[in-house]
């Protein structure tokens, strides 16, 4: 079957040069062979993130202010009470394409990939989006598009002082009782990977904190999949759950009986 005469002929364009039709074998072959490579990037992945959580820290000397649902709250207030704290600069205000209807069109796909913020608050970890529109529109818009994520009104310079003036980041801040330390900072494409949880902790001083990563000395980490719990389900303080315990570790077993060279 010529896949490219077809394709080109339904679509009555240029006909799309696609790959090869081959045997079961042959594309198991080729799958491997590209799991390498993909293997090979995620080792490249994990050790970028030990990397950043040795980056330096700098500390916040200037009070901000935002204002939220129940009112005036501070830098040190949007961490509601945890040690890290994530700020994706959404655009939503006057002067934006879609105003007062949507936010930007590019920051509400980023926010379409946000997952439960309970999995973050597991790992001491607060995410919170920031727009210059009042608390009023942005709830009227996340009622309108289904967002759960807590979102914040900036009425200060925080988003000139933290890059995120003219051009949607996510700034990343450690808090050490009062003091609080911003750690990380991406935007442009860097944006791109954000939504989800692992991609969110690997951003942070802390990570992910399970016992396989590197990170300094002294970081919290706790055995690998133990804290996973339903977005419902998840205590204070709490153990791991006994059952999920036994399935989880015999899942590992099995996979690793099946990949000895994995090392997570």
């Amino acid at each position: 079957m010529n896949t490219s005469v077809e394709n080109g002929r339904k679509g009555r364009q240029s006909a799309m040069r696609t790959p090869p039709v081959v045997s079961p074998q042959e594309w198991e072959a080729a799958r491997k062979k590209m799991l390498e490579k993909e293997k090979a990037q995620t080792r490249a992945r994990d050790a970028l993130a030990a990397e950043r959580r040795r980056m330096p820290w700098m500390a916040v000397e200037k009070a901000y202010a935002f204002e939220g649902p129940a009112g005036r709250v501070s830098l040190i207030g949007l961490f509601e009470g945890r040690r890290q704290l994530i700020v994706y600069r959404a655009f939503f205000e006057p002067g934006v394409f879609g105003w007062p209807d949507h936010a930007c069109r590019g920051c509400s796909m980023v926010a379409d990939q946000v997952a439960h913020v309970a999995h973050l608050n597991a790992r001491d970890t607060t995410l919170v989006f920031a727009s210059r529109a009042p608390q009023a529109d942005i709830a009227r818009l996340k009622a309108r598009m289904g967002w759960e994520m807590p979102w914040f009104t900036i009425t200060d310079s925080f988003d000139t002082d933290f890059g995120v003036n003219e051009w949607h980041g996510t700034n990343v801040f450690y808090r050490d009782g009062d003091r609080v330390f911003r750690t990380y900072f991406i935007n442009n494409r860097g944006d791109e990977q954000m939504g989800g949880t692992w991609n969110y902790l690997d951003i942070t001083p802390l990570g992910r904190q399970e016992v396989w990563e590197d990170s300094p000395e002294g970081y919290p980490q706790t055995p690998t999949y133990k804290w996973w719990n339903w977005h419902d389900n998840y205590v204070a303080d709490a153990a791991p759950d006994k059952k999920w315990v036994e399935v989880s570790d015999a899942g590992e077993a099995a996979f690793r009986n099946k990949d000895p060279n994995t090392k997570q």
